[in-house]
């Protein structure tokens, strides 16, 4: 009794030991996710710890019950509930094991063992012992290829033993895999069950690795290796003849069934251009083709050789893959497209109930105290510009990759340049929109903007330009409109009209009233003047030797200045000339002897006559 609790002690402190060992080996695994998988994996060293007391006051109480006389029946029933007590406790452990490896199946990683050209066998999710379960799972393989290399191997002789706390796979006297308790649980069997299920791959799998590699197989493989080759050299060799024909036919109907291409009286592309287009399509078809046959060839041929199998799986992988993702993430955007085509139809529909306003309000069915009809137009623009900026923003995370890093980046160089480079631009875009508001011309206006002088035929937010008299077409920025003074000649034709004037210089001698008389005529005379508003008179200035005459008369053609002022200036010299007057500006030198007064003769007396020139002579003496 003794010796058995001193072994009870020297394997309790070996088990003390091995707990420890096993708490720092934790720390260096990865076979489990995250703290939760780490703190699993503490309590299951616990649950081990456990096992082995319970296990130790097991055999204790078996051996106690073997040494009881058969006549001590109270001992024996107290022996006898303990070990039942014992076996409920494990069941409930094992129960709780279980619960806990089904909460840890979604984030458990686990490791392949690895059989013939690197196929997987099956997977190991727990560690045992010190070994975690990618150390695990590669001493496996190792022991597995070394099985493929002996040319001996008998599968009779890879046989399952049963130990104290695991179930081992033993080839000979080489333990090639050991399974535990958790390893059972994470598979949902039996220790012996899953054991045996192991024993039968490994089998399956050194026989098909020598198999795999016998000879005949190997010459079996070359032979169907050789007949690929051959197929596919034949399919590639008769569709570069196909393709040849097609390009033989494509010249022979140059100009026949080929004529070229024209759409109304424009030749989009003539018989020579369409041939050479339709060849260049037929050799990009055709490489296409040769290239796919190709893609398709080599992973057929690497996949018959078992070492080029993996080689197969990445080719087909390189197009499979994609077209997968492309599917998916189609699938799985499927419900952010249809919120955009919503938002879009939404947005579509409030524009088109806002420019209903402002077509009503451009027509003047629809009026606003103090908002004018040609506000209507910028006005819309504005808010369209608004409402699709609000669209885009709303938007915006529903697109794909929106939160990547990158599209925000993207997002902000464009910002950046657009901002710098569009300073000008925006600042002549303000002013066109301030120019709108402030009405200071329309389209068709007779202005003079600076220096320019002509007709608005176009306002945009950037620009704005004026056609002058002699047809010449001057872009304005609008920035340039703002800065300078700008004079409006239409502006004020819809009421009484623009008034034009021009000056003429008349000399002290000819009586105003004359003048006037004559000016008003030339203006009466002239085409597209009103003569309501009647024209009138101005006397400007009265210089050393003329008066300055200013006739002034209402027009409601301001766009026709240029015909209008020379009409009047030709009436201006007829009426002038029949009158008498000479148009002119004379200049007197002092000298008055022999002149007459430049006063009209209205204004002299009756008995003025014209002074008489003086002249004094000396004679010398001789």
């Amino acid at each position: 009794m003794k010796l058995h609790l001193r072994f009870s002690l020297f394997l309790l402190l070996i088990s003390t030991l091995a707990v420890q060992a096993q708490k720092d080996s934790i720390r260096k695994s990865d076979s489990l996710n995250g703290a939760i998988l780490k703190e699993y994996q503490v309590q299951q060293l616990a649950s081990a710890n456990q096992l082995k007391l319970d296990s130790i006051k097991k055999s204790q109480l078996e051996y106690e019950l073997l040494s009881l006389k058969t006549t001590d029946n109270l001992k024996k029933n107290d022996l006898l509930k303990q070990l039942d007590e014992l076996k409920d406790a494990e069941r409930l452990r094992i129960a709780t094991k279980k619960e806990e490896i089904k909460l840890l199946k979604g984030s458990a990683k686990g490791f392949p063992v690895l059989g013939t050209f690197k196929d997987t066998l099956f997977i190991i999710y727990s560690r045992l012992g010190s070994f975690s379960a990618q150390e695990r799972a590669e001493a496996v393989s190792n022991r597995i290829v070394k099985l493929q290399s002996n040319f001996n191997f008998n599968p009779s002789d890879l046989k399952i033993i049963s130990a104290e706390t695991t179930t081992d796979v033993v080839y000979e006297e080489t333990i090639v895999l050991s399974i535990s308790e958790n390893d059972a649980i994470w598979n949902d069997t039996s220790a012996d069950v899953l054991a045996e299920n192991y024993r039968l791959r490994i089998i399956q799998n050194v026989q098909e690795h020598r198999e795999a590699t016998s000879l005949t197989t190997i010459l079996k493989e070359i032979g169907l290796a050789l007949l690929v080759l051959l197929l596919f050299s034949t399919l590639i060799y008769f569709t570069t003849k196909l393709f040849k024909w097609i390009a033989s036919k494509i010249e022979f109907n140059e100009e026949k069934a080929i004529k070229g291409i024209k759409l109304k009286n424009y030749t989009l592309f003539d018989a020579k251009r369409q041939v050479n287009a339709l060849l260049l399509v037929n050799k990009v078809v055709k490489w296409f083709f040769v290239l796919l046959l190709i893609y398709i060839a080599l992973p057929i041929l690497f996949g018959i050789f078992p070492w080029t199998k993996n080689f197969a799986e990445v080719l087909f992988g390189y197009i499979l893959n994609p077209l997968k993702n492309i599917a998916s993430g189609i699938w799985n955007y499927l419900p952010n497209l249809i919120t955009i085509i919503v938002i879009i139809v939404f947005f579509r529909y409030v524009m088109k109930g806002i420019q209903f306003l402002k077509d009503e309000i451009a027509n003047e069915n629809l009026k606003f105290p103090g908002f004018y009809p040609d506000w209507a137009n910028p006005t819309f623009q504005i808010i369209r510009v608004l409402i699709y900026a609000f669209m885009i923003v709303v938007i915006f995370p529903y697109l794909p990759g929106s939160d990547s890093d990158i599209f925000k980046g993207v997002s902000v160089f464009l910002g950046f340049l657009f901002t710098f480079g569009s300073a000008g631009s925006l600042a002549n875009i303000i002013a066109g929109l301030v120019l709108t508001y402030m009405r200071l011309f329309k389209i068709g206006d007779r202005v003079k903007i600076g220096d320019i002088f002509g007709d608005v035929i176009e306002k945009s937010l950037l620009v704005t330009r004026v056609k002058t008299a002699h047809n010449e077409i001057i872009s304005i920025p609008n920035a340039t409109v703002m800065s300078s003074h700008t004079i409006n000649y239409t502006s004020e034709t819809a009421g009484k009209g623009l008034i034009l004037h021009t000056t003429v210089t008349i000399g002290y001698d000819v009586p105003w009233q004359k003048i006037h008389d004559a000016l008003l005529e030339a203006a009466n005379r002239t085409e597209l003047l009103l003569k309501d508003p009647n024209p009138f008179v101005l006397q400007t200035s009265l210089e050393d030797f003329y008066v300055a005459y200013q006739i002034n008369a209402y027009t409601k053609d301001a766009n026709k200045q240029a015909k209008i002022y020379s009409d009047l200036h030709s009436n201006i010299q007829d009426c002038c000339n029949e009158a008498g007057i000479e148009i002119l500006s004379p200049h007197y030198r002092a000298a008055r002897d022999g002149n007459q007064s430049t006063i009209p003769e209205s204004y002299l007396p009756k008995d003025y006559k014209i002074p008489s020139f003086n002249f004094n002579f000396s004679r010398k003496k001789e």
